[in-house]
């Protein structure tokens, strides 16, 4: 269930992105990038059904999205990662869902959930840039399904083979799909070799 999304340009921006030496603009600028590009691999079985367009010429077939599509990603670091996708569905509605993680035990915490109401007829895309331990994602995923949604995929930029395992013995109906399978996690459940705190450096903090 877990799909790398493979691509040159993926593979150039992503390797600025690890570079400590990338500061806030060229990190946002290439995280945009990316997001953008996995967004056509994230959605590219999304159903469509035929309609009726007229050109200038005449009138043809053509094809709308069966469903709406649905954003969600965990604050505060989704966000960058979403701002990329919405370059290319600027349709699609926005939830959020605001998790932290406590620094000595690394369990998330929710303090924030704001879905909108026709998230269950919807393709629903989680969105956060880590998934290291896999429990904010996975938390985030049962919110979601909470809301009625089932079609849902996880998107991320960079993932722990331990999160990876932890998300789909919870949720191994959720589609993962990710730009980079790191190594692992370190004892302050980082993942390795990865890029830091992905807020952190998205919002120069």
């Amino acid at each position: 269930m877990i799909h790398i999304v493979e691509h040159p340009i993926i593979r150039e921006r992503l390797t600025q992105i690890r570079s400590i030496e990338s500061e806030t603009a060229a990190f946002r600028h290439a995280l945009h990038d990316i997001a953008a590009l996995m967004c056509f691999e994230v959605t590219k079985d999304l159903e469509t059904s035929e309609i009726e367009v007229e050109t200038p010429l005449i009138k043809t077939a053509g094809h709308a999205l069966t469903r709406p599509v649905v954003f969600v990603p965990i604050l505060r670091a989704g966000v960058g990662l979403m701002n990329g996708f919405t370059e290319i569905l600027t349709e699609a509605s926005v939830g959020y869902i605001g998790l932290y993680r406590d620094e000595e035990t690394h369990q998330p915490h929710a303090y924030y959930c704001k879905l909108p109401e026709h998230i269950a007829e919807s393709d629903v895309i989680l969105i956060d840039p880590m998934l290291a331990t896999g429990g904010s994602a996975a938390d985030a995923a049962d919110e979601i399904k909470k809301a009625g949604a089932t079609r849902i995929r996880f998107a991320c930029l960079i993932a722990a083979p331990e999160g990876v395992a932890a998300f789909e013995k919870r949720h191994p109906d959720i589609p993962i799909f990710t730009a980079a399978l790191d190594e692992h996690l370190n004892e302050n459940a980082y993942i390795v070799p990865g890029l830091g705190d992905a807020g952190d450096r998205y919002f120069g903090t």
